[in-house]
């Protein structure tokens, strides 16, 4: 359906409250979900309140995994959530942080850009947040032409967080400048139940959307979490003390796995609230969701699973590895298998890791920094290729099966990159000429690259379903060293795509192994790399059901991918 020419923007506005991690991101791309379902055209932007120009220098501990988009950019996590369940593209200006807002009004500050005048929150970085809301809302994401119908704004954090404020008085002009139909404001918060009472309390909400309302903004429609589904008693008292009709609160409570999200959405008939504040009942249509429907039952459905060892070094908040860990839930699906991903962290330390490592059917080792963990991830790639269990590497689990094959089979011992051992006399992996050693940020080799393969009959170049090149999203600054890579493959470890120099290794496989193959990729993925890693994966899988006699009908996800 095209957007009308000359029609407003409409916004909805996502904001949280009680507390963190309620799944504002979730929320706002399941509404993004049921909107396109409706027909409409959607894009999304993240604002992220911190001062951090992007996510690129937080460790993921601190804030989940950094992911990558096609210009380069290095995004918050939940824009790993919109580009593939919405199908689009998005840009780093799609990611709004507090950084990049203050330093480009800094920058027209030092330019005498304001004549004078005393620059201040209100109105120059306020007006500074609206006029990047207005023009990033208005860039095609989708592959079509001119601006989408609707732009679904999530604004990180917790009302409340003093970071967030003057986002808040930007979204408060917003609305009031946009106007009241084309400007929907709907607020997650939790709706927790006490042990000992067991009854469902409604105060947080409360508490949080006076808040809101007294920083100017009233909503719309309440999402509300829980472990369970609301009463109607507890949605009257919502409605009675936060001033939102009962049809207008939401309950997105605890289900199986995310393809529900939407659907639950779908039948509490949040798209005709949101429709109806927006003025687009008469240019939807009713929504859409079979493939999603399909996919809930289907996952629902299986019995049968396959046990993947994740040997990384952000073990510990599985955030860290999102975009891995949706695309292995992805592909096992698809083979009609649950994932059962074991995450471990030093298999070389302790002997309940190696256990555990060893009761897994295939291995994986995702990218990092650092040299923590790296023993235990270079054992692993070794147990992987002497005893024929398939193993991936991304990124850095690449550049581990080069520093285990140099060790091992060619007989350097003291085989390293140079991020961990400086002084190696076999540095196998080295860093990159064209990156910086003084500047950390945005300073890698960043977005999306393309990968010729050498051979058309490679494992890669199948899996891909291109017998040519494959373009591909990276986050890194070390590389295979040029002048090792004629003795790895003298030993039978090939090198099967290259950049367009031929000189920069982005794949390797491994011969006479039933998978052993190394990408240079990022593992912080979006849409066109989830689709790369159903194919790796769904190979993982099928080696797996081949041995274990596993049967299952396979289910294409052609909506999502």
């Amino acid at each position: 359906m095209e957007r009308a020419m000359g029609r407003a923007m409409k916004y909805v506005v996502v904001t949280g409250g009680v507390v963190s991690g309620l799944g504002k991101g979730v929320t706002a791309s399941s509404i993004g979900v049921v909107l396109k379902a409706c027909g409409l055209r959607v894009t999304s932007i993240k604002i992220d309140p911190y001062l951090n120009t992007d996510a690129g220098t937080m460790s993921p501990f601190e804030h989940g995994e950094v992911f990558v988009l096609d210009d380069g950019g290095e995004v918050d996590l939940d824009l790993g959530n919109y580009e593939p369940l919405l199908d689009i593209t998005l840009t780093r200006d799609n990611n709004i942080t507090t950084g990049k807002i203050y330093q480009s009004v800094i920058d027209k500050e030092r330019r005498g850009d304001y004549l004078g005048k005393t620059v201040q929150v209100v109105p120059h970085i306020t007006d500074a947040i609206k006029d990047w809301i207005g023009s990033v809302a208005a860039i095609p994401v989708d592959g079509n032409d001119g601006p989408a119908d609707v732009c679904v704004i999530e604004l990180g954090g917790t009302v409340g967080d003093i970071e967030s404020m003057p986002f808040i008085e930007a979204l408060r002009q917003l609305s009031f400048s946009v106007g009241k139909d084309n400007f929907c404001l709907i607020h997650v918060s939790l709706v927790p139940v006490l042990g000992v009472v067991g009854e469902q309390k409604t105060k947080p909400t409360q508490h949080s959307v006076r808040e809101l309302r007294a920083l100017g903004l009233t909503p719309n429609l309440l999402a509300c979490r829980s472990a369970q589904p609301l009463g109607q008693s507890t949605k009257e008292k919502l409605s009675q003390f936060c001033h939102v009709p009962v049809e207008n609160i939401l309950n997105i409570h605890d289900v199986p796995n995310l393809w529900h999200v939407p659907l639950l959405l779908r039948s509490q008939n949040a798209h005709d609230a949101i429709l109806k504040q927006l003025d687009c009942v008469s240019i939807a249509t009713p929504p859409d969701l079979v493939g999603w429907t399909k996919m809930a039952e289907l996952y629902d459905s299986l019995t049968g699973s396959v046990k993947i060892a994740m040997v990384g070094k952000y073990t510990g908040l599985a955030d860290s590895y999102l975009s891995v860990v949706k695309a292995l839930l992805h592909a096992c699906v698809a083979c009609s298998l649950r994932p059962s991903v074991e995450w471990i962290a030093t298999p070389d330390a302790h002997n309940a890791a190696w256990e555990s490592l060893k009761s897994c059917s295939c291995i994986l080792v995702p990218g990092g920094f650092g040299d923590r963990g790296v023993p235990g991830m270079i054992l692993a790639a070794k147990y992987a290729r002497e005893n024929k269990i398939p193993y991936l590497g991304i990124c850095l689990g690449m550049q581990i099966s080069v520093i285990e094959y140099s060790r091992f089979v060619l007989g350097l011992e003291r085989a390293n990159s140079e991020e961990f051992d400086s002084s190696t006399p076999y540095p196998v992996v080295i860093f990159m000429p064209e990156g910086s050693r003084t500047h950390m940020g945005s300073t890698m080799r960043l977005g999306s690259r393309r990968t010729f393969f050498k051979d058309d009959g490679c494992l890669a170049s199948k899996l891909y379903q291109n017998p040519t090149f494959v373009d591909e999203r990276h986050r890194h600054r070390y590389e295979v060293n040029p002048d090792f890579v004629s003795k790895l493959e003298t030993a039978d470890l090939k090198f099967v795509g290259s950049d367009e120099s031929g000189k920069r290794m982005e794949v390797l496989e491994l011969k006479d192994h039933p998978y052993y193959v190394g990408a240079a990729v990022s593992s912080r993925i979006q849409i066109k790399t989830w689709k790369t890693f159903c194919f790796v994966f769904r190979s993982y899988i099928g080696w797996y059901r081949k041995t274990a006699d596993i049967s299952g009908a396979a289910f294409q996800m052609r909506f999502s991918i």
